[in-house]
């Protein structure tokens, strides 16, 4: 069976009148109508009834519609198929970054992505995890790095870096114990982000059902911020090794792990279940997975 005949009796079928088919089509009706001949020949079948009124599937006709639909829709797949392998795919896709991330690795993925898809363009939204997965839910976003996402039936999830939270102090302060349990944090006055950040959800996750009462003395949403009041000798605060400046960058800050029990911070790649997985979606989740996470704690330039 040609495709051609198969997609001029579709047309024929739906229109249900070989005259609005035809301009649908843009062809002669004389055309048309041979072609559906044709077709009929080939299969020894009546398709179409033809009345004053217009044209119906026969019983022969409504059983091959069923078919030729899904025979078309499959030639369309192979061909949208074979043109994303020949070139770069175009469109457009949309990526969640939190903002700690997005200020060090954004120049980094745009970069890559506009060297690997020059035909496409990419939107980088900033947001904070919890903002990030509800945009994800809602379909406004195809992509996002999240950290510590609550499991949700409508998402997966693959995890891409795990860290221990570390209790970080002034350089000019007590000295820090190399380790300290998770309850003696109510002995030192913290500078902690404010919810509903993930890393003050984690402590907070802790402290609560232990009935450890923490010295909050500044709640702060920006982490670099937070940091800034540390060295500032304002408190200590809770953070992961990768939020904090590299060596060299300001004044030195102690860290102290947490034990008793630890507490690890979870960077994740997520992406909506309901979403059709397209090449671009697949090479850019790529990309963000290759992503040098090293570079959290380095200032932006």
């Amino acid at each position: 069976m040609d495709l051609k005949q198969l997609s001029y009796f579709v047309a024929v079928a739906d229109a249900g009148s070989f005259s609005r088919a035809a301009v649908a089509l843009n062809l002669a009706q004389p055309t048309l109508s041979r072609q559906i001949g044709l077709l009929e020949t080939e299969l020894g079948q009546r398709l179409l009834d033809r009345t004053g009124r217009g044209a119906m599937p026969t019983e022969a006709g409504d059983a091959l519609l069923v078919h030729a639909r899904q025979m078309l829709d499959s030639a369309d797949r192979a061909r949208e198929a074979l043109r994303e392998l020949a070139a770069s795919p175009g469109g457009r896709i949309t990526v969640g970054l939190p903002p700690r991330v997005a200020a060090s690795l954004s120049a980094e993925l745009v970069t890559r992505f506009r060297e690997r898809f020059p035909r496409a363009v990419i939107t980088v939204s900033e947001g904070l995890s919890q903002h990030l997965r509800e945009w994800l839910i809602a379909g406004r976003l195809d992509l996002a790095l999240l950290f510590d996402p609550p499991p949700s039936p409508l998402l997966s999830c693959e995890p891409l870096l795990r860290e221990p939270l570390l209790l970080v102090a002034p350089a000019q302060g007590p000295r820090l114990p190399a380790r300290l349990r998770f309850s003696a944090l109510a002995d030192w006055p913290l500078v902690l982000p404010a919810a509903p950040n993930a890393i003050r959800s984690l402590v907070d996750a802790v402290a609560r059902p232990r009935r450890i009462g923490l010295q909050v003395v500044a709640e702060v949403g920006s982490v670099q911020t937070v940091v800034q009041l540390v060295r500032q000798g304002v408190g200590c605060t809770v953070l992961p090794e990768s939020a904090l400046p590299p060596p060299g960058h300001g004044p030195a800050l102690q860290r102290a792990a947490i034990v008793a029990p630890a507490i690890r911070n979870n960077l994740v790649l997520a992406w909506p279940k309901a979403r059709p997985a397209t090449r671009l979606m697949r090479e850019t989740a790529a990309l963000l997975k290759a992503l040098d996470f090293s570079r959290l704690g380095s200032p932006s330039v």
